[in-house]
């Protein structure tokens, strides 16, 4: 689905309103894996906009938590857009990713509890509160407008801090097992392989006042986690830090396509490095800002593509064997929740459900969001499509499939088990969405 650009012959009625709203979870709560909240390390948030003079209003909103997954997703959105006026297809939403933080998924937490699971998935209750919170920030920021009437566009190159899940070993055999905290010196060692280095930031102006920055970096978001200290890790302390640098500029992070970059290869995950990644990744982000050319919005649209993704068919992953996971109480809960997170997938894929891939066109500027744990090549490929526009691309939108590789990692034997897609075959229709959300070309 897509939509016609708008001329504004009105700038002068685009505006922006800019919200926040405090989403941390109570201690005892259920962050990833069930592991329960036993400290708040940072509050979390939820930050974003709403435009509007260009149709109807369009929401962004980034939250500061791991994921939020199929019905959960919806009941966001259409919180979201009910209270900016508007449609649940215009709300972009997109979760930063830190594990120690919430991860929500209706059905899946019903199957659970249904089946007597071991543990607490997620905290439906809270989330229904936060979803009345971030709401209520958005009714009131929308009661204050900006006039804006142009568009910056800046990168700044990040050293130190990403890397790629794809190693070759020293046999020439390839692995995908680096992970955010690597404690083996010789895989650190590997080069870093194929990632994004630059951090690129969009940022919407009032005359020569900025009003609000969006921030993309594609790095899975962890230092270290595990033990139930709430924390938006190295990216929320980065962000924290831009937005101290001027306090009227309303400051947004995404952590881009980053389903196989992070850390590892500066990361064996000492605490201290927390606050050196941090550094690195505020640098880069100070560097885009410095980097900043503006331009004016002469014209606004918003596009959505549909993308359908295939169940995964191999072993484990058909209904039967699924079910018969959840109602094994020999099982960890770990195995019992990725089977209830793959049931309600199927249940959504099998009533014919496709995820929205969404796109806010600024003329000069493109903000794309891809769903779940898409890897740094879709990213790259965004940028591609239109290699003479400024494009931020970035992921963790629907959260439902899992890992999102591409057909040249399936090819290579990547198998993570954390994903309910059919890959290699995912490849062909995440580009086709991707240039549809960003052309409007069928």
């Amino acid at each position: 689905m897509g939509a016609p650009a708008l001329l504004l012959a009105r700038p002068d009625r685009l505006a922006l309103s800019v919200f926040d709203a405090d989403v941390t979870p109570p201690i005892g709560g259920p962050l990833f894996n069930g592991v329960p909240a036993r400290s708040i390390t940072d509050p979390l948030q939820a930050r974003g906009f709403v435009l509007t003079g260009a149709g109807r209003p369009v929401v962004f909103c980034a939250i500061d938590w791991c994921e939020i997954r199929n019905e959960s997703f919806e009941a966001w959105r259409r919180g979201l857009a009910a209270a900016a006026a508007t449609s649940p297809e215009r709300v972009m939403l997109s979760t930063v990713h830190q594990h120690d933080a919430p991860y929500t998924d209706r059905l899946a937490n019903r199957l659970l509890i249904a089946h007597n699971a071991k543990g607490v998935f997620c905290d439906t209750a809270f989330e229904d509160a936060c979803i009345q919170r971030v709401a209520e920030a958005i009714r009131q920021a929308m009661a204050a407008p900006v006039p804006v009437d142009s568009v910056g566009m800046g990168r700044g190159r990040v050293e130190g801090v990403a890397s790629n899940r794809r190693f070759a070993d020293a046999s020439g055999r390839v692995q995908f097992s680096r992970t955010s905290a690597t404690r083996n010196p010789a895989i650190r060692a590997m080069p870093e392989g194929l990632i994004d280095p630059w951090a690129r930031t969009i940022s919407f102006w009032s005359g020569n006042r900025p009003v609000a920055a969006v921030n993309c970096y594609a790095t899975h978001p962890m230092s270290y986690y595990g033990q139930g200290d709430v924390t938006g890790d190295f990216p929320v302390i980065a962000r924290r830090r831009r937005q101290q640098d001027d306090p009227a500029v309303h400051q947004i992070y995404l952590s881009g396509c980053s389903g196989d970059t992070m850390a590892g290869r500066y990361n064996d995950g000492a605490p201290e490095n927390r606050q050196v990644l941090a550094g690195r990744l505020y640098d880069g982000l100070a560097a885009a800002w410095r980097d900043t050319r503006r331009e004016p919005i002469r014209r606004v649209s918003y596009r959505v593509a549909k993308l359908r993704l295939q169940a995964r068919r191999t072993p484990g992953f058909a209904i039967p064997e699924m079910q018969a996971a959840l109602r094994d109480p020999a099982l960890t809960f770990r195995a019992h929740t990725d089977a209830a997170l793959g049931l309600a997938w199927r249940a959504r894929l099998d009533r014919g459900h496709a995820i929205d891939v969404p796109c806010l066109d600024l003329g000069a500027a493109r903000i794309v969001l891809l769903p779940a744990e898409s890897f740094v090549q879709y990213q790259i490929w965004a940028q591609q499509v239109l290699p003479s526009s400024f494009v931020l691309a970035s992921a963790f939108t629907e959260s439902a499939p899992g890992y999102i590789p591409t057909a040249e990692a399936a090819r290579e034997g990547y198998d993570d088990r954390y994903s309910w897609i059919a890959f290699p075959e995912c490849e062909a229709a995440m580009r086709q969405a991707l240039t549809r959300a960003l052309t409007g070309q069928t």
